[in-house]
């Protein structure tokens, strides 16, 4: 939905920041301008900085750069404290059930209680900086308890595909899996698991297929961020690796889908 995701983004947050200066609250408020690693889209570093160069490739992330600049042109006009966090990909229990984290626990959950017999996914070898939004949320306070407005990159610094991801859920819960196939024919089966623990699953189910629906027009397949700032200067770093959030996400959906079956 470009056009919603437009007005919502760019001319939502303008919205904001005019309703400061026309209502004199200049010196009374702290603005917050979440900004995302979508910003950086076409890599143009190994990993992403405060001053990499931006290449949006959506419109979601065209009009959050559009945000990301008219905090700053506010911020530099009327000597607002307008910060932007540029947040890398930050997960948690809580996340959207369309985002694929959260997408692949759930579906996992749901394919053990037999809800489900097979999770479709997209691109399995995109790459992303993964952390927990509880870390996160830390640095965004951090940015507005600062004495002065700036804009801050909040990354692991660390980097996994989705494949990682799925292959780290499976393993968790104590099931083995196996790859066959390339491309769009890729996919995987059960190999081993513990029938007692597991009565509903079956000896080479598949249970991960590719879909095309699930590609991007404009794949973004490649983001690392550079923390080195937040750590200098607000005495940042991120607390959660990426296996404990994922104990958690398949913990949370485990339990989740275990109610919603008893129901």
């Amino acid at each position: 939905m470009p056009n919603y995701t437009s007005q919502v983004n760019s001319i939502g947050t303008l919205n904001l920041l005019q309703a400061i200066i026309d209502n004199d609250l200049v010196n009374k408020t702290k603005f917050y301008q979440a900004s995302t690693s979508e910003l950086y889209g076409e890599i143009q570093e190994k990993k992403q900085s405060e001053k990499t160069q931006f290449y949006p490739k959506s419109p979601y992330a065209t009009s959050k750069l559009f945000a990301y600049w008219i905090t700053k042109n506010f911020r530099e006009s009327y000597d607002l404290f307008a910060s932007n966090g540029i947040l890398f990909n930050h997960e948690s229990p809580r996340r959207g059930e369309t985002f694929v984290t959260r997408k692949i626990t759930l579906g996992l959950s749901k394919i053990v209680y037999g809800l489900e017999k097979c999770l479709y996914l997209g691109n399995l070898y995109s790459l992303r900086d993964w952390g927990h939004a509880k870390d996160y949320v830390e640095m965004c306070w951090k940015v507005l308890q600062h004495k002065k407005p700036d804009d801050f990159v909040i990354a692991t610094e660390k980097q996994y595909s989705v494949k990682f991801f799925v292959e780290q859920c499976f393993k968790y819960i104590g099931i083995k899996i196996k790859w066959h196939g390339k491309g769009i024919n890729e996919y995987a089966k059960i190999i081993n698991f513990d029938k007692k623990k597991f009565p509903l699953l079956k000896m080479n189910m598949i249970v991960i297929k590719i879909s095309k629906r699930y590609f991007r027009p404009n794949e973004v397949d490649n983001l690392i961020g550079n923390a080195n700032k937040a750590k200098k200067i607000l005495k940042w770093k991120p607390k959660t690796n990426i296996h404990y959030l994922i104990k958690e996400m398949m913990d949370s959906d485990l339990e989740y889908i275990r109610k919603s079956t008893l129901r």
